[in-house]
């Protein structure tokens, strides 16, 4: 993996937070709100393995074992995943929660696929039929993902324009791990696990996300203790770059009252 520390300093006092993204992606689509969390955290961006920087990293996409080894490398942080990286951020809270501050789902779900007791995801055949066409049209199917990831949103057109422009700014990921990756969204389930989560928890949807049923995230957080939704309304799949200050403010609203509660909680103890 590969991790690119920006925003305060470390020894600055201020909170961690580590941004991990989603599917085929890397940590330099995170920009924009990189740029509005800056002056406020320090910004551990990860490419997970396969992916941007970390391309020619064969680790397996394994959550639990990334999660693991991040937990290690950036302790007492507060975790955002977006999409297919918030399954390394459940893991690390699920796993390591003396380790981690809080979660920070974006986009992300505790079950991608719909099934009969769970109606907030999209069909098994999609990322099947996608790991298909990933060996026909390698790049023709990357853009369409893409495609699906900006749909819905106000300004899909800039934010597709965006996503092309960052998905490829560090070459293109590995086929190997995109595969993995695929196989991960069809099969990864940790609803069973979340009434255990013992870390505080915001999950952050857009109303018009064509990937993720904006009802999977407030779905999620009622089987989280002490978790909260978030559903911004005119947003899509990736909500920070067509609403980055409100992510933002949703985000710095988390870490205050969570850091207040805490608090609390030491000076009872």
């Amino acid at each position: 993996m590969y991790i690119e520390t920006t925003g305060a300093p470390p020894d600055s006092g201020r909170p961690a937070i580590a941004l991990i993204h989603g599917w085929a992606m890397h940590g330099g689509l995170f920009a924009p709100l990189v740029e509005r969390l800056a002056a406020r955290f320090t910004v551990h961006l990860i490419d997970l393995p396969g992916h941007g920087h970390a391309r020619d990293d064969g680790t397996p996409l394994d959550p639990r074992a990334l999660a693991a080894d991040l937990v290690a490398r950036i302790p007492d942080a507060y975790w955002l995943g977006w999409s297919l990286g918030g399954q390394v951020a459940l893991r690390a809270g699920l796993d390591h929660p003396r380790r981690v501050r809080g979660l920070i789902l974006i986009a992300s779900s505790p079950r991608f696929v719909v099934g009969e007791d769970w109606p907030h995801g999209v069909s098994p055949d999609l990322f099947r039929n996608f790991g298909q066409a990933l060996d026909r049209d390698f790049r023709g199917t990357l853009e369409g993902f893409l495609a699906l990831e900006a749909l819905g949103s106000p300004s899909a057109q800039e934010e597709l324009r965006s996503l092309k422009q960052q998905a490829f700014a560090r070459g293109e990921p590995a086929a190997r791990t995109l595969q993995e990756g695929l196989v991960l969204l069809d099969e990864f389930d940790v609803r069973e696990e979340l009434p255990r989560l013992q870390v505080p928890s915001l999950w952050i949807s857009g109303r018009r996300d064509r990937l993720v049923p904006s009802g999977a995230m407030p779905a999620a957080a009622a089987l989280a203790p002490g978790g909260r939704s978030e559903v911004i309304a005119h947003a899509g799949h990736a909500p920070f770059l067509g609403a980055t200050d409100q992510v933002a403010q949703l985000i710095e609203s988390f870490v205050d009252d969570t850091g207040v509660a805490a608090t609390a909680r030491s000076a009872q103890a």
